[in-house]
């Protein structure tokens, strides 16, 4: 942020950056705007949603049940997310159709490398969280208020058509914990099926099994946080806790949606290969070796400028380790031009995409096969039918 911007300024400028990235340019919603589409950003949140995640408690008081942390909320007052309010002993989502975020990104900055290669993903974020990650990217408006961002008036039918628009192959809720505006995200899943298009998110993974099995119904693909792998760790620099990770995880496994999972690799924290080596057979033993893992480099934000970027041997380091644990499909992230961007047959050994940065230069999958053995690579490979 420069120093002649202050953080409202900052806040209502964050959903009109513009990224350009190997050739593929997001763009944002004030880009879009240009065609006479867009909606103007309001200050404020918009409208509200009655939740279905919580139980009354005496005294208008309400527990929440959407995260593992069970927010116990007075009537007037907010959970630890900011963006959920007992209003008169009801508990009410404050950010429904209110995304302050809203860019067309490719489907690889999510990042997912098993997801329809090459293609664009209307992309959404409200403010708020459920976490306080010290390394958060998007502080600015995952650590804020509702009140205090810069809105879009975005009904869920409205975000399906956008997507649909700009050639959309795929709706991402991402950048903030989209969990926190499940109700939001429910909806516009139910739309996107109907239209043929996929409901991907991105996600720590910090949300209880009952609303999580509610958004599997629609969900085609998770790209899953696992910030670490021991309870200091999360305690530590999240502010959460691992296990109801792991759980999500393990739930969505089994609901037959997609999964990938990144790590950040933040030095001195959660660099240790003994560690990495747990949290790969972890995956290999309870997910299975096909899960692909993206070990991401850090670099000094938010509350942890003080550290230095992660050297790229360590990232090298935890790819042998994820590898030599069995898993079949690992990359490194945000490091521009690595080996490690690309897909290899398990089988065979053959690229079979190649990557730089966001843009596809090789794409060699055919019906979900390799072309040059035929051996399955898992993954979504093509656009469901929505009348099936």
């Amino acid at each position: 942020m420069s120093s002649s911007m202050n953080r409202r300024e900052f806040l209502r400028h964050c959903g009109r950056c513009a990224v350009v990235c190997a050739g593929i340019h997001s763009f944002s919603w004030f880009e879009m705007a240009a065609g006479g589409h867009a909606q103007q950003l309001t200050q404020g949140f918009l409208g509200r949603k009655l939740s279905p995640y919580f139980t009354p408690l005496d005294d208008h008081m309400i527990r929440c049940e959407l995260c593992p942390r069970h927010c116990e909320v007075a009537g007037g007052e907010r959970g630890y997310c900011r963006v959920r309010e007992n209003v008169n002993g009801q508990y009410y989502s404050i950010v429904y159709g209110n995304p302050c975020a809203v860019n067309v990104d490719p489907i690889e900055k999510k990042p997912f490398f098993h997801v329809l290669p090459g293609t664009r993903s209307f992309s959404i974020a409200t403010a708020g969280c459920n976490l306080a990650c010290k390394f958060c990217q998007n502080w600015e408006i995952s650590q804020a208020r509702p009140d205090d961002t810069y809105n879009y008036d975005l009904p869920a039918q409205q975000v399906v058509a956008n997507a649909l628009q700009y050639q959309c192959r795929s709706i991402a809720s991402t950048y903030v914990e989209p969990t926190i505006f499940m109700e939001y995200m429910l909806d516009i899943g139910r739309i996107a099926k109907q239209q043929g298009l996929l409901k991907v998110m991105h996600s720590n993974g910090f949300v209880n099994p009952l609303p999580l099995k509610d958004l599997s119904e629609y969900l085609d693909a998770a790209c899953i946080d696992l910030k670490g792998f021991t309870e200091e760790y999360y305690e530590e620099l999240t502010g959460g806790t691992l296990q109801p990770v792991l759980t999500s995880l393990k739930n969505l496994k089994s609901w037959g949606v997609h999964i990938e999972i990144v790590t950040l690799i933040v030095p001195g924290k959660n660099d240790d290969m003994q560690q990495i080596r747990s949290m790969a057979r972890w995956i290999h033993d309870e997910l299975g070796p096909d899960v692909p893992l993206h070990f991401s480099r850090f670099y000094p934000l938010y509350k942890l400028k003080s550290l230095s970027p992660t050297p790229v041997a360590v990232l090298e380091e935890a790819w042998k380790c994820a590898r030599a644990a069995g898993l079949n499909f690992v990359y490194i992230g945000n490091v521009p031009g690595h080996e490690a961007e690309h897909t290899y047959c398990p089988a065979c050994k053959t690229r079979i995409i190649a990557r730089n940065g966001y843009k596809i230069e090789l794409l060699a999958i055919e019906n979900g096969h390799c072309k040059e053995c035929r051996h399955p690579i898992p993954g979504i490979w093509k656009l469901p039918d929505p009348h099936a």
